[in-house]
């Protein structure tokens, strides 16, 4: 059973960053497409980022495009998502996902989720 565990979230003022973390478990993290989703208080789940499993390859929702960057460390099984000038509507809670096929960018794909890391960006 694979665990995902996300870290680095929490306030910030908009136009400043952050960077999330995930952390899985298990020795095959290279074997999977991994991403990021989000889901904002009384709106679904979206898809935010992903990122292949070798790393050589990654795709962005239009709202955070040329502002948030997915990445990966394949030899510390871990997952990033740096996010800069931070807006108010970006406020959600994050979760990292990890599925078998690329891009990773519907729920219906994922086969694991973490439990999620809030942020919110103050006005």
């Amino acid at each position: 059973q694979v665990q995902l565990v996300e870290s680095g979230g929490g306030l910030v003022q908009a136009g400043g960053s952050l960077r999330l973390s995930c952390a899985a478990s298990g020795r095959t993290f290279s074997s999977y497409t991994m991403g990021w989703f989000r889901q904002a208080p009384g709106k679904e789940r979206e898809f935010v980022a992903t990122i292949n499993r070798i790393g050589s390859s990654t795709y962005y929702a239009d709202s955070v495009k040329g502002r948030f960057t997915i990445s990966r460390d394949n030899t510390k099984n871990t997952l990033y998502l740096q996010m800069n000038t931070l807006k108010p509507e970006d406020t959600a809670v994050y979760y990292c996902a990890q599925g078998p096929y690329y891009p990773l960018d519907d729920r219906d794909r994922v086969r694991f989720w973490g439990k999620g890391t809030l942020v919110t960006v103050s006005s």
